[in-house]
């Protein structure tokens, strides 16, 4: 729907230049987003695809597992969003501190992604509010080493930024001067403090992201924060137990759709359009999340059966394949550590587990070898590719 812009302009100074920088009105839009028949049953669709998520993930043998592989594959998938071309065998290989040929500023980036994840939900389980003050703590998290470690980590700007173009005078946008942003995001908590009974949870999670990427707040990391900001958002609203739905491989698959739908909720006050776009892909998401664990759960359960099938010694092999679930790319020294088991034993499991084609070797050395429980990381790789 076309009506006037979200906000005011303001003539400001960037890099020797006047630029038209964009001040966001405070949330909730006025008027609020209409929610037609057809918008409140994909609102209805993508809540009910939440809820089926989290209660599947209750169900799982071991939730904490596929939480820990799934936060990575989000890491990458979000930090892939910005530019670096890591992989999740990249991140794994650099927890194992076995990857000297990995891309170190890229693996930083996203180690520090799930750091700042963790320390989130950490911060919210402790019954700490979604707040500014979590936001920069986060912040500082996400840029602490690597690129943008010299960003000023953990706090707000204090000079003008810029998005798109090669100089603030052509940039595709300019968010608000730094003398607006304490009141934009003092207004911005206070909409995320509001009752679930005034927006619905899902729909509070979309204006947010916007209202985030809009005011973009910090010198670096918006868009890996703003993306974190969801998921903050659907498990301090109370729909999702573990933080397991993530939009970042939808917002890659359609990035341009995304760019722009946000420069129209700006300019011509559009919510409507990002809502559905936010809830489709939500719906999407959710499902995505379930089948994958289903499909984690299966191949789990095969492998389990065809180790129980292959003979002696049976029960020290479903330890080394756990141990796997856990660690899908390993030495065979943390294996050991895993499980307690011998090194010699481990070597001969490990060697049973290539010769049935569960797990692969991936340095081609007859020391420091680094084993990869492949069609595990096959399943979470997808759509995973670095951007081109």
């Amino acid at each position: 729907m076309h009506r006037d812009p979200t906000g005011r302009y303001l003539s400001t100074s960037a890099g020797g230049e006047s630029v038209r920088a964009f001040v966001p009105d405070p949330l909730p839009p006025v008027p609020a987003p209409e929610m037609d028949e057809a918008r409140q049953r994909l609102l209805e669709r993508a809540t009910l695809a939440v809820g089926r998520l989290d209660s599947v993930s209750m169900l799982l043998p071991d939730p904490q597992l596929f939480l820990y592989a799934y936060v990575r594959r989000e890491a990458v998938l979000s930090s892939q969003i910005e530019g670096t071309q890591s992989s999740l065998s990249d991140l794994l290989l650099f927890e194992l501190n076995e990857a000297p040929s990995v891309p170190f500023d890229d693996v930083v980036e996203v180690s520090n992604y799930i750091a700042a994840l963790e320390h989130g939900i950490a911060r919210l389980r402790a019954d700490f509010p979604l707040c500014n003050r979590l936001l920069r703590e986060m912040h500082a998290r996400l840029m602490a080493r690597g690129r943008g470690s010299d960003k000023a980590p953990g706090e707000f700007r204090r000079s003008q930024n810029w998005i798109g173009g090669t100089r603030p005078g052509n940039a595709r946008f300019v968010p608000p001067p730094p003398q607006e942003l304490e009141a934009c995001m003092a207004a911005l908590e206070q909409f995320i403090h509001q009752p679930a009974a005034t927006t619905p949870v899902l729909l509070k999670a979309a204006l947010v992201h916007v209202q985030f990427e809009t005011i973009h707040p910090f010198l670096d990391g918006n868009g890996r924060l703003g993306r974190l900001l969801i998921a903050l958002l659907l498990h301090q609203g109370g729909l999702l137990e573990q933080p397991l739905l993530y939009l970042s491989l939808y917002f890659k698959q359609h990035r341009p759709v995304y760019y722009e739908l946000l420069d129209r909720v700006r300019t011509e006050g559009d919510w409507e359009s990002w809502v559905d776009f936010f809830l489709e892909g939500v719906e999407q998401t959710a499902h995505s999340a379930v089948e994958t664990a289903q499909r984690l759960v299966a191949l789990f359960r095969n492998d389990s059966q065809r180790i129980e099938q292959s003979g002696r010694g049976a029960a020290n092999a479903l330890r080394v394949l756990h141990a796997l679930r856990a660690h899908p790319v390993a030495t065979l020294k943390l294996l050991c550590e895993e499980t307690g088991i011998s090194f010699p034993t481990t070597a001969k499991i490990v060697q049973g587990f290539i010769e049935l084609g569960i797990v692969r070797e991936l340095t081609g050395q007859r020391r420091n070898r680094v084993f990869v429980y492949d069609a595990y990381l096959n399943i979470l790789n997808e759509g995973g590719e670095p951007l081109g």
